[in-house]
């Protein structure tokens, strides 16, 4: 085969057919794809592929038409890789069908067979159809098995018997050249009525343990079905064959799970997400509007719980209005065929004509909507994705704004998969409780409850209502409403199976692993022989917490500190809140319990405003007792780049269009829809504060007790935060990302019985070329 190449040729010549069969081969091979080419062509000194290449060929798939592997050759022959350089890496990948892919075309497979399952006594019919520069030649085999006078292009056994199930294969010879075509698996069953149907039910067993279970599911169709067992509801990895057996356990539940729209007659028990994100927003420190409290603790702890779901979370504080339009396209990013998507938001906000509108930081006042995010704007978009479910989760006023005359026209597709859960009835406003400490607000103190839940999540969402119902504070002036176009048992809970879009949710896990990217601790050594560590951590997508803390000093060094300084101007640092003694002084509530003690702590919010490389100051004060106690000082400049959300760079101006197009509306001025009277005697309107405390950190002394404000965004406080959380801090690191969504990939675009087939059959076959 190689002999008809020009091995010196680069492979940026090759002609665009040959390029585009070996992408599709490359792209679409799990362990004899692009990503191992990519590692061996890594291991040549000449054409080193490194692992920022491989990133960045993985995000090729988030582009319409983007191919990995198109990317990772366009790489190779950028740095010179020939035709000859490829073929001896492709022999090296062992990946026949990609070798294939650079023979003369002098021989093509038009028609490959295709694999089905039949009830025994019908026939069985297999075609493969190809053209050449000579006439062609047929010859069928079963595994390693010529079958007798399969001469033709077309394998026809009747009536087939289940002797006949297998995996049958055809070579087709050109005269000095030969193919093979594609494997296609035969299942046959006894005769049953019905044609696409389960011929082969798992049985219940009772089993003692150390035992060993083997359960059996069969079905009946063309193609053939597709196999994947679960375990109470969630997908169980590798367990994609007919036959499935259980070490030293018992059988709970075990379904089968056909994705294939062709077999919706099958009863699937349980729905899947081929990925699950979510956004959630808080807006508390407003510039021209009354500022809030809740948000910062409610978008905490949903973040948590969500990451319990296995959904990827990006937490966000007090955003712009162009850096919340950057933060949707991120979160539209991420976001695919099958994905559920949940947008959370806590803050002012108001509602027109049906459609509602987030309030940002920045929004002048009097705002327009223009200022403002339109909700169903963005539901537009995620429809665009063919997203599996969609949750939007508003906790925020409903106003009317009467000051805006708008009317959107926003045409959304008509889908059974969208779920509204509002804090509050329409026309309504929704309240904030203050009391001594950081609570939740009325949504969430009831929402957080049954979030873990394995229910609908409209069946959720109406027992958060009726919680919320007999909570007397709110009683008769809030309450949860409820609007749906759900019609499956779609559930929060429902388990993650990536199906045929493993590299796409690998690369957007990539995505997400970007705002999520936390420095490594560092040990800092000075001159004077003292020892610092350096350590972070984060509270949300955009706070990064830092602590310094002296791992050593010298013997006759009397006291020893060390502080961060020297921040940059973009993140507005207060001198006053930082390298402070315990977290709660710097306004570090919420992770305060996860931190390690006797360090010195800084918070440092707003990150999407970067617009640099974080650089700062480390500074170690210290004196000695020689020296009469004088104070002396040594520094080390640190380079942390862009941490957690700043990569993204959300301060630029609005970078895409799908967002600002659809949420720019034609508007009057408008007034804030928060202020109204008549509330009764312990609900008081809130009165906009002129203090300059940055409500992200507020600490307890600055929340008055047993006062309620009514607010743009929804909630009560009733209940004393207690600093501890159910799980890890939100993001640590980024190692997070093993047991992510993408680690329970099961891939079912073949069965492993036919890959293996495949390796054995080519290495053992003794068919000498003529």
């Amino acid at each position: 085969m190689s002999d008809s190449l020009d091995r010196s040729a680069r492979i940026n010549l090759l002609k665009e057919p040959v390029v585009k069969k070996l992408c599709e081969v490359l792209d679409k091979s799990s362990n004899k794809g692009w990503r191992k080419l990519g590692e061996i062509v890594g291991n040549d000194r000449r054409f080193r592929v490194s692992s920022a290449d491989m990133e960045l060929c993985s995000l090729e798939v988030l582009e319409l038409e983007g191919s990995p592997s198109r990317m990772l050759l366009k790489l190779m022959g950028e740095r010179g890789c020939t035709t000859g350089h490829l073929v001896d890496y492709l022999q090296m990948l062992g990946n026949s069908e990609v070798l294939q892919g650079l023979k003369p075309s002098a021989l093509q497979i038009l028609i490959q067979p295709q694999s089905v399952a039949l009830i025994s006594g019908h026939n069985l019919r297999l075609s493969c159809h190809a053209v050449g520069k000579s006439p062609v030649q047929y010859q069928w085999f079963k595994t390693k098995e010529e079958v007798p006078n399969s001469f033709s292009s077309d394998l026809v056994i009747s009536p087939v018997h289940l002797r006949d199930a297998g995996f049958y294969i055809c070579r087709v010879n050109c005269g000095d050249t030969f193919e093979f075509s594609q494997w296609a698996q035969v299942d046959s069953y006894h005769s049953l009525e019905g044609r696409l149907k389960l011929v082969i039910q798992p049985q219940s067993q009772r089993m003692h343990v150390g035992e060993t279970l083997q359960v059996e599911c069969g079905a009946v169709g063309r193609p053939i079905p597709r196999y994947q067992w679960h375990r109470n509801g969630v997908p169980v990895p590798n367990a994609t064959k007919r036959k499935h057996m259980v070490r030293g356990g018992c059988l709970r539940r075990f379904v089968l799970c056909c994705p294939l729209p062709l077999y919706n007659s099958l009863v699937v028990s349980s729905l899947t997400a081929t990925d699950k994100v979510a956004l959630l927003i808080g807006n508390l420190s407003y510039q021209n509007h009354p500022q809030l409290k809740a948000p910062m603790v409610d978008v905490y702890d949903l973040t948590n719980l969500l990451r319990q779901l296995n959904f990827q979370v990006v937490s966000l504080l007090d955003l712009t209005e162009s850096e919340m339009r950057n933060a949707v396209d991120e979160f539209l990013l991420l976001l695919h065929k099958g994905v559920y998507g949940l947008l959370y938001y806590a803050g002012h906000g108001y509602e027109n004509y049906g459609n509602s509108f987030m309030v940002p930081v920045d929004a002048p006042n009097p705002y327009r909507s223009a200022n403002c995010l339109c909700v169903q704007s963005i539901l537009k978009l995620m429809q665009e994705k063919e997203t599996g479910l969609n949750v939007f989760l508003l906790d925020m006023c409903r106003k009317r704004n009467i000051h805006d005359d708008s009317a959107p026209n926003i045409v959304l597709r008509v889908t059974a998969n969208i779920v509204f859960g509002y804090a509050t009835c329409q026309d309504a406003e929704a309240f904030e409780l203050s009391s001594s400490g950081f609570t939740n607000g009325v949504f969430v103190k009831f929402l957080k409850k049954r979030l873990l839940d394995d229910e609908k999540i409209t069946v959720l969402l109406d027992r958060v209502a009726e919680d919320m119902g007999q909570f007397d504070a709110t009683k008769g002036k809030q309450a949860l409403e409820i609007r749906s176009s759900l019609s499956e048992r779609r559930a929060l809970t429902d388990p993650i199976l990536p199906g045929d879009s493993v590299d796409l949710a690998h690369a957007r896990s990539l995505q997400w692993a970007k705002v999520h990217e936390l420095p490594e601790s560092m040990c800092l050594n000075f001159d004077c022989g003292a020892q610092i560590k350096l350590g972070f951590a984060a509270e949300f997508s955009n706070v990064l917490v830092m602590y310094t803390h002296i791992v050593k000093k010298p013997e006759d060094m009397s006291f020893c500190q060390a502080h961060v300084t020297d921040f940059s101007q973009d993140l507005d640092v207060d001198p006053k809140e930082m390298n402070r003694e315990t977290p709660e002084e710097t306004g570090i509530y919420l992770l305060s319990s996860n931190l390690p003690q006797h360090c010195l702590y800084t918070r440092v919010s707003s990150l999407q405003k970067l617009r640099e490389e974080l650089v700062f100051t480390v500074c170690l004060q210290g004196s000695f007792t020689a020296m009469e106690d004088e104070s002396v000082h040594w520094t080390k400049s640190i380079n942390i780049g862009k941490p957690l959300i700043a990569r993204l760079d959300l301060n630029r101006a609005v970078r895409r269009n799908s967002c600002l197009q659809t949420c720019l509306l034609a508007h009057s001025p408008s007034h804030s829809p928060c202020h109204s009277p008549g509330l009764e005697h312990h609900l008081h309107p809130h009165h906009r504060s002129h203090q300059t405390q940055d409500h992200n950190r507020l600490s307890p002394q600055h929340l008055s007790p047993d006062v309620y404000e009514h607010q743009g965004a929804v909630g009560g406080r009733v209940e004393s935060f207690d600093g501890q959380s159910r799980c890890e801090p939100a993001y640590d690191s980024v190692g997070g990302l093993s047991s992510s969504p993408g680690g329970l990939s099961i891939p079912i675009e073949t069965t492993d019985d036919i890959n293996e087939l495949q390796t054995v059959f080519i290495n053992s076959l003794q068919l000498q070329q003529q």
